[in-house]
């Protein structure tokens, strides 16, 4: 019999490096990719151990999902730290008069 590719081996790849790009994004679309790629890494994961024989790709399988666990790890500080901003600064107002108020104070050092 004819081995075949493990289903949807190849998109949890991309999943997982997605959500190492998605932690850019205040967390957001990491969190999201990183959590669809490790769900549809346990469902591969349960096809290839049920008969390992029939099927190729496991090694995508198993570097998506440690590229979604690194991405949904880095999304998760970004997000937290995301939060933690917009709580001590009161949001992009905030944030925005305390630049220019360092930088007042650096022209003012000068």
């Amino acid at each position: 019999m004819e081995r075949q590719q493990l289903p949807n081996s190849t998109l949890i790849l991309i999943f997982g490096i997605l959500s190492i790009i998605g932690c850019c994004c205040y967390g957001v679309l990491g969190i999201i990719f990183g959590i669809i790629a490790l769900v549809m890494a346990k469902r591969a994961t349960e096809i290839y151990n049920a008969e390992p024989e029939l099927y190729t790709g496991y090694q995508n399988v198993k570097t998506g999902k440690i590229l979604a666990i690194i991405g949904l790890v880095l999304s998760a500080i970004s997000l937290i730290s995301s939060i933690v901003m917009i709580i001590m600064y009161g949001g992009v107002e905030g944030i925005y008069e305390l630049q220019e108020e360092m930088m007042r104070e650096m022209q003012q050092n000068q």
